[in-house]
């Protein structure tokens, strides 16, 4: 058996060794510089106030016309959309509709004409908005490059690549869909993801032949090198003289400086490169080991599912002008449903929000009733019961922000938070926005312990440590650290084994060297 680990550990590190040290470098790099995205406040920075005066189709109109031209041969443009927007694109403004599957479709607002077609002059026009006077080239369009592997961008592709002439050569991507800004990379995120999140995510992988296979090839990968560390730990004690010395008089048996310096540094930090190669094979959720069982109740999301017309009473030009007339000045507008009725959600230029149900009546208000919320949460959840309310004021384990540049960081995070704990099969938690009415996010017992093996043991993600940086920043550099000096030492060793058992002259003296 301990022959079988050794020999195990030996080969696996001579071919895993190099893929963990680039995990330990290009996680530091990910701390600082995240992979291209256009955060929450870069997507507001383009967009001016929307007026009431000349606008807008009403929605009936924008969603028959959103129906019609090259989308009516997608049958999901047929069912009620899942989320529309009203928003500015290049100086006009767009009713946006999307679907949980297919493209969006923008309408403008004025005309109620379904945009077919983007052209290179429309998206320089939307970048301009962001870009304001730097000259702006197009590039062309693209399917997928090594910025835009996120999903999310699927309804919108092909993309309209265009390169800005300004301080931080931007390159913006343009929705070939409804002609707005999607995603922005600066040259500074660009040179650095080569080495972070690109590397750090195996992205090599895809876009090319391996595409299909990308996420096997991530979690095998991460599961052979969680191998390779434990096999690393339990050959590291079995190894280690804790009682008496070696004849070389050390606690550890090797002589060679890489052989000792591997076992001693392995040792202190296998524990680390244990979690958190770990902890990454499981943000892939392999085998879908976190995902509800059919048997368990599911969120039911009233507040943006299935937007019908009929809902809303109160037009998008009305809507406005009650905003404008509370001293709101929005610059997009969200049609959404709440307690099965109309909601328009109303964000400005700072992140700021109100909420205005679709009712002739109805006034603009900045947050919703506690009672309305609890009951909306209860909607969402049919037949579980509600087992505890707690109004969060600040962040703690299981609600908290994180920086924009991360992974989760664009997922806004606003205070207070209505938190609703249900006594379901699964103990669903539901975290209820009272500034617009949203369940933001849904916790059951498998995601709390999802964020335990992931976020916490990849990302150290421990409000009390986030909210005490540099210590959180010290604390990972120092642990990464670690983690290259063992898997270096393990490049070492795994080129001098291939050296040997090769037998190439020139590997061999490179060997010597």
């Amino acid at each position: 058996m301990k022959r079988f680990l050794f020999l195990a550990h030996r080969w696996m590190g001579v071919l895993l060794c190099l893929f963990m040290a680039m995990w330990f470098v290009s996680g530091v790099v990910m701390m600082y510089v995240g992979y291209p995205k256009l955060t929450p406040s870069e997507h507001r920075a383009g967009l001016p106030p929307l007026a009431a005066e000349g606008c807008c189709v009403d929605l009936a109109q924008a969603l028959a016309a959103a129906r019609r031209g090259d989308a009516a041969s997608d049958a999901s443009t047929n069912s009620p959309p899942d989320a529309v927007r009203l928003t500015t694109i290049a100086g006009a403004p767009r009713y946006v509709f999307t679907w949980a599957r297919g493209p969006a479709v923008a309408v403008d607002a004025r005309t109620g004409q379904r945009v077919t077609a983007v052209s290179g002059a429309d998206a320089i026009a939307a970048v301009h908005a962001y870009a304001l006077e730097a000259p702006l080239v197009d590039l062309g369009a693209i399917d997928e490059d090594a910025w835009t592997h996120s999903r999310a961008l699927d309804a919108h592709r092909p993309l309209l690549r265009i390169q800005a002439d300004d301080i931080d050569a931007t390159l913006y991507y343009v929705s070939s869909a409804t002609g707005e800004v999607v995603r922005d990379a600066t040259r500074t995120e660009r040179a650095w993801n080569w080495i972070g999140a690109w590397i750090h995510w195996l992205y090599p992988f895809r876009g090319g032949v391996f595409d299909g296979v990308w996420t096997e090839i991530v979690i095998y990968t991460s599961l052979v090198a969680t191998v390779l560390a434990l096999t690393g730990m339990v050959v590291g004690v079995w190894r280690w003289r804790f009682a008496g010395r070696y004849g070389n008089g050390g606690k550890s048996p090797y002589r060679g400086m890489a052989m000792r310096w591997h076992h001693i540094l392995g040792l202190v930090f296998g524990a680390i490169c244990v979690t958190w190669i770990f902890s990454g094979l499981l943000s892939m959720n392999p085998w879908k080991v976190f995902d509800l069982g059919s048997s368990t109740p599911r969120v039911r999301g009233a507040q943006r599912v299935a937007v019908e017309a009929a809902d809303f009473r109160v037009t998008a030009a009305e809507a406005l002008a009650r905003l404008r007339a509370a001293d709101f000045v929005p610059v997009e507008l969200e049609w959404r449903r709440f307690e099965g009725k109309g909601l328009y959600l109303a964000t400005d230029g700072a992140g700021r929000t109100r909420v205005l149900p679709a009712l002739p009546d109805a006034q603009v208000l900045s947050v919703i009733d506690t009672d309305r919320l609890i009951a909306e949460g209860k909607r969402a959840m049919p037949g579980a019961v509600l087992a505890r309310t707690t109004l969060l004021t600040e962040y703690d384990a299981y609600y908290y922000a994180r920086a924009e540049h991360t992974m989760s960081g664009s997922n806004e995070r606003r205070l207070p938070m209505l938190r609703l704990e249900f006594a379901d099969a699964a103990s669903t938690w539901l975290h209820v926005d009272p500034a617009t009415g949203a369940v933001v996010s849904r916790l059951d017992d498998r995601g709390r312990v999802r964020r335990w093996l992931f976020a916490f043991l990849h990302s150290w993600d421990w409000w009390p440590l986030l909210a005490h940086r540099p210590w959180w920043d010290a604390l990972l550099i120092l642990l990464s650290v670690g983690g290259v000096a063992v898997s270096l030492t393990g490049v070492v060793i795994g080129w001098r084994r291939l050296g040997k058992k090769l037998g190439a002259p020139s590997m061999r003296a490179a060997v010597r060297k």
